[in-house]
């Protein structure tokens, strides 16, 4: 029997659940379970295609498309928009229940030319036409942020997405609130914090750099991170959402609730074990970073100095910033191998 943990954090808090990269099966489970809405990625059709369940039939859908292009790449970008309609469709009674208050499918595409501010604008309009409910998820890179601008002004729907710091976010909720202020549109947008993608890869760097630090701050850098975004745009009366994501262990949920924030997470490992734990809710946003752990890491990691400070990077060095060039050559491999896997079916 499925608990009832996520609806208990919903009556209590305004923190929100959202899955990833859900197969059809998942996302009925997910709303289910309290989910009101769903991101999927650039790497959501290699984990289609390798899936030991959905796989026959993702790579059944994929021989089908096909016949539809002789670009492998457009195939791929075809592929990706049949499987993730089938998952906005689900979710479109989330999206109609709550007047499109819920119930969005965020949809990030083809990776490999993301550099190329005219070919997010092209491939976000041809998303858009999949379901009311398809939401644009754009990276916060100089090109995203481009063609962010035109879309905001088309009133689009967005999840601006490997957000690492607060440079990146404050530039992304200025733009929207000039933008809007000019057009008279307001479109639903969130910024995409990637708490757990950034904690994984500084780890990561710490690690190959040597560089000693008190394990207890390095685990929480991530956090220090959200909660000062979190309590800036909420000072600065921004009305863009905020959504948690790249989720790598159960805090980087746990840590959030009590926040009016929107964190997604994968079926397997997290949405079912926290369920399956079925905690007390407890907020826990608000709770203070303690000095003794800033100091440490505002001394001893410079990468983590580029994510917490307002001035930390600048936007012609967001898309080379160590966990968005991370995030980014992720979804590339995954990218590339369904690319390859077309020219091998063809």
């Amino acid at each position: 029997m499925i608990s009832d943990y996520f609806y208990r954090v919903g009556a209590l808090t305004p923190t929100k659940f959202w899955i990833n990269n859900v197969t059809k099966e998942e996302a009925k489970m997910a709303i289910e379970a309290g989910a009101l809405g769903c991101t999927q990625n650039p790497s959501y059709t290699w984990k289609m295609l390798t899936h030991p369940e959905y796989g026959d039939y993702a790579k059944k859908v994929l021989a089908e498309t096909l016949k539809e292009s002789d670009d492998d790449n457009e195939v791929a970008c075809i592929f990706q928009r049949k499987l993730i309609a089938e998952i906005a469709e689900i979710f479109m009674p989330v999206y109609e229940k709550t007047n499109g208050k819920h119930g969005y499918v965020s949809i990030q595409g083809d990776p490999i030319h993301e550099h190329d501010a005219q070919v997010i604008i092209d491939e976000a309009r041809r998303n858009r036409e999949i379901s009311p409910n398809m939401m644009i998820k754009i990276p916060a890179t100089k090109a995203g942020i481009e063609a962010m601008d035109v879309l905001i002004a088309e009133n689009t729907p967005l999840n601006a997405t490997e957000v690492m710091g607060m440079s990146q976010a404050l530039q992304l909720c200025d733009m929207y609130k000039s933008i809007t202020e000019r057009t008279k549109t307001r479109p639903v947008m969130l910024l995409s914090l990637i708490t757990g993608i950034y904690d994984e890869w500084l780890q990561k760097d710490v690690q190959e750099k040597g560089i000693e630090v008190n394990p207890d701050a390095l685990y929480q850098a991530g956090m220090v991170i959200a909660k000062k975004v979190y309590k800036t745009m909420h000072d600065r009366g921004t009305e863009l959402g905020f959504i948690g994501g790249g989720m790598r262990g159960l805090h980087h949920f746990t840590e959030m609730v009590g926040g009016d924030v929107n964190i997604t997470m994968n079926w397997k490992g997290h949405a079912e074990e926290l369920l399956k734990l079925n905690k007390p809710v407890v907020s826990r946003l608000f709770n203070p970073t303690q000095d003794v752990v800033l100091e440490e890491l505002l001394a001893k990691l410079p990468e983590f100095n580029k994510a917490y400070f307002e001035n930390g990077l600048t936007v012609d060095e967001y898309e080379e910033y160590g966990p968005v060039k991370y995030f980014w050559e992720s979804f590339v491999s995954a990218w590339k191998n369904v690319v390859k896997t077309i020219g091998e079916m063809r």
